[in-house]
């Protein structure tokens, strides 16, 4: 933990002094809660302990925050809200709107957080041209893990096209193998779909159907096409998936159980955790069809207006931590993610965190970076859940593909 000792705090909260600083401390709502992710915020802790600055635990199990969203609004409601929240996308817009946001243009003037952060990001950092949140990392959600030793015993390569991708799960399947590791909550169901969408349509139908939400998009053939692949997965998921947390379904491919799972890059962390190494035990590659696009999302901390001192310092303090760039490295390298900032060095990420910082500049660079429909960076929360209902619907049999694609366009109609 020598390079968390490295950790630049401000200016302002170095020059408190040691009894104030030891009085201070932040209360963090998160839903980090896994191996993997226990792991990685083990490591702010530690940065923010070694600032003198207490850290006072509030997890919230649940992959896709809306658990902990629903914590936090009742904590509101009551006038007591955390010092810091883990957030997502819009959610942050949502809490900026109504007010409840600290201002945090001093330090990121200070620190010139507006020359590394990418444009993309600071869409959801920024309200109305303030700083309201830190930007911890990039997610990539298009991702595959696979379980090599298991490719190798099935003679499979790295599929690069959707029937490629089936003919290797048909091969595990045919094995006796789960073919896909995939827990039924519909967070993890979206995640997928967003793939499957891309796969078919590329970046034009993913912008016009998740993005801008164009009703001839959502009920197109096209989104019919998708709802299908999302079918044949299904027929490659085990019995047992209802209600399964996703890092569960890593663990089976971790454990040789399961070939495949699509899943955004904080999977890698389990495997990390489990002390395998990406190109040896498991490797990585992008959804099959999606090759040359990156559907990201970024967990950020936003800080919410408080009126004590202290505890306005410990926020300044833990900001100031969060956007280090040496925090930024030993974060991200712990929680399977890419820095947030541009010029950090990828020298000790592994073959995965590598291939995710050229891609994700590659795709920024050329207009093919977007925002996570599944994980709240394409469209607001009220129609991220009404596709949740369709897209799980769907997967678990209640409606077929057309259905599905018409049911699409009605739910996000309402939801707007």
């Amino acid at each position: 933990m020598t390079m968390l000792k490295k950790l630049h705090m401000t200016a302002a909260v170095l020059a408190l002094s040691t009894t104030t600083v030891a009085a201070q401390e932040v209360e963090v709502l998160h839903w980090w809660t896994s191996g993997g992710e226990a792991a990685a915020v083990g490591t702010l802790r530690d940065a923010l302990s070694d600032g003198g600055v207490g850290w006072v635990d509030m997890p919230v199990a649940g992959g896709g925050g809306s658990d902990a969203m629903t914590v936090l609004r009742a904590r509101v409601t009551a006038g007591d809200p955390p010092t810091a929240v883990q957030m997502l996308g819009f959610s942050i817009q949502d809490w900026a709107a109504e007010g409840a946001l600290a201002n945090l243009n001093d330090l990121a003037a200070e620190q010139g957080w507006a020359d590394v952060v990418p444009e993309a990001l600071q869409r959801f950092s920024t309200y109305e041209g303030n700083w309201v949140a830190a930007p911890v990392n990039v997610h990539s959600t298009n991702w595959v893990w696979a379980n090599t030793a298991l490719m190798e015993e099935l003679g499979v390569e790295q599929p690069g096209s959707w029937d490629e991708f089936v003919s290797a799960m048909q091969a595990a399947q045919d094995a006796g193998y789960t073919a896909l590791a995939h827990g039924g909550q519909a967070w993890q169901d979206a995640t997928v779909f967003e793939s499957m969408v891309m796969g078919v349509g590329g970046p034009e139908f993913y912008q016009a159907s998740m993005v801008d939400l164009d009703p001839e998009a959502l009920g197109s053939d096209m989104m019919v096409e998708a709802f299908q692949r999302m079918e044949t997965l299904r027929g490659f998921v085990d019995d047992n998936f209802s209600g399964r947390d996703w890092n569960l379904a890593s663990a089976m491919v971790i454990n040789g159980d399961a070939l495949f799972q699509i899943m955004g890059d904080w999977a890698k962390g389990e495997f990390v955790n489990a002390g395998l190494t990406a190109g040896e035990e498991f490797t990585c590659f992008r959804v099959p069809g999606t090759q040359d696009t990156v559907t990201f999302n970024s967990d950020q901390f936003a800080m919410f207006n408080v009126s004590d001192p202290a505890a306005q310092e410990a926020q300044t303090a833990m900001a100031s931590a969060v956007m280090s760039p040496e925090f930024q490295i030993t974060f991200n390298l712990v929680k399977g993610s890419v820095p947030a900032r541009t010029d950090v060095s990828a020298d000790q990420f592994d073959m995965c965190g590598q291939m995710g910082m050229e891609q994700l500049a590659e795709a920024a660079a050329g207009g093919t970076l977007f925002g996570s429909m599944a994980h709240g960076h394409a469209n607001t929360p009220s129609v991220q859940n009404a596709m949740y209902d369709v897209i799980t619907a769907h997967f678990n049999g209640e409606y077929d593909a057309e259905t599905a694609a018409a049911e699409l366009v009605t739910a996000v109609e309402i939801a707007q």
